[in-house]
């Protein structure tokens, strides 16, 4: 089978979300539900100068919600309404049903001393039984809380044993080798506690082979992808080839996904199993800089006629191209342009900081819906304004259009 780049991109943003209607009401618990077994992560992030990056792309899907919702769906528990949520590193640190979580356990295996800081993780085998102690006494707590009742205990006149800096790193190691689990954020501080005390406790007893679990994952990163390379679906678990090649063999002979040739791209395709084309571009939306459907930059340039996307975060103001917190703009299935965003709460106003549009967009027509846009998610943020600085070829038109 071959797909033109048109088709394949219209499968992309099809498999996202896009092409589905937003509901009528108020979003519900079962809108989020069904978004989540679509989309399967949505990423933790701790920047927060538009909004938080796992609230966007809910928003860019099912439009204004109420992000209690999500709130509430990650980090509380009640008889009415169980754990919908639970944080791990599926992608990065994201939100994932609590349902899979059974399918990272390979991971917290190799992730037993932590990801990161593992020497300091080893050599500190008595404070992670400290910390164990003191959760499992105490509740859920922050690292600092943690910390703050281990230096109450008394350790002798050289004061403690450990330096201060280790506890996070043995809270964080404990966190991704399964053994505790947020219990909630408070201030999007993590709570750390027992994972078996958070966790439903057939989800905590289920034991998953790994290679099916490798294979689940597989599956589940096709679905949500739609028609994909193997590095696009290693990506979006980020798992290894040596990981995915038998999964994806597997899945070519369980039928489960099939193997296609897309147009202008120099490496083999693979389209979920009764995956539709669509025949049209739909789906209109602004993308904060994490959401799943522009999680493998490589990707986004194949699909999208060679926007070159980055997150400049971490670039000299100086040299950035585009901005700090750059959302790229989604107009009918294609992404036409982008904009540096920030709510100013204290003004009351969702800042453009740059507008831009790429080579062949017309601008009127682009700053138009993007207005709508923009107006929208002000909205849903409780702004009352939208006010668009003068940086980038798209600014002007925008202005135009607020006004008219």
């Amino acid at each position: 089978m071959r797909l033109t780049a048109a088709q394949a991109r219209r499968v992309a943003v099809a498999a996202q979300g896009f092409h589905e209607p937003r509901p009528t009401g108020p979003v519900t618990r079962a809108h989020l539900k069904r978004l989540i077994a679509r989309l399967q992560v949505l990423q933790l992030d701790s920047v927060s100068v538009a909004v938080r990056a796992h609230y966007a792309p809910v928003f860019s899907r099912l439009g204004p919600y109420d992000r209690d919702l999500l709130d509430r769906a990650a980090w509380s528990h009640s008889a009415r309404s169980p754990r919908l949520l639970v944080e791990y590193w599926a992608h990065e640190a994201a939100l994932m049903a609590v349902d899979d979580w059974p399918l990272l356990r390979w991971r917290m295996r190799e992730y037993e001393h932590g990801r990161w800081g593992r020497e300091i993780v080893k050599k500190n085998g008595k404070l992670a039984e400290s910390v164990i102690d003191i959760v499992a006494a105490h509740g859920p707590m922050t690292a600092g809380q943690i910390e703050a009742h281990l230096e109450a205990q008394p350790r002798g006149r050289k004061g403690p044993w450990w330096d201060r800096s280790d506890t996070k790193w043995v809270a964080e190691a404990l966190w991704s080798s399964g053994v505790l689990t947020t219990a909630t954020r408070v201030g999007f501080a993590r709570h750390y506690d027992l994972t078996e005390r958070v966790l439903p406790a057939e989800v905590v007893a289920r034991r998953v082979d790994e290679a099916d679990a490798l294979r689940e994952l597989t599956l589940r990163a096709a679905t949500a992808l739609g028609v994909a390379t193997e590095a696009d679906l290693r990506d979006y678990f980020r798992l290894g080839a040596r990981q995915v090649k038998p999964a994806i063999a597997d899945l070519l002979d369980a039928g489960e996904i099939e193997r296609v040739e897309v147009e202008g791209w120099s490496a083999p395709a693979y389209l979920r199993t009764g995956q539709t084309v669509p025949r049209r571009d739909r789906g209109t939306a602004l993308l904060c800089p994490f959401d799943p459907l522009i999680f493998f930059r490589p990707r986004v340039e194949r699909l999208f006629g060679g926007f070159h996307y980055r997150i400049e975060i971490y670039v000299p103001q100086p040299k950035r191209r585009y901005g700090y917190y750059v959302w790229p703009f989604l107009l009918d299935g294609d992404l036409v342009g982008r904009v540096d965003l920030k709510a100013d709460r204290a003004a009351g106003a969702l800042q453009v900081l740059g507008a831009f549009t790429e080579d062949g967009s017309d601008r009127t027509h682009v700053a138009i819906e993007l207005t709508a846009k923009l107006r929208e998610m002000a909205d849903w943020l409780g702004l009352d304004d939208v006010v668009v600085a003068e940086r980038g070829d798209l600014s002007a038109y925008l202005r135009a259009a607020l006004v008219s």
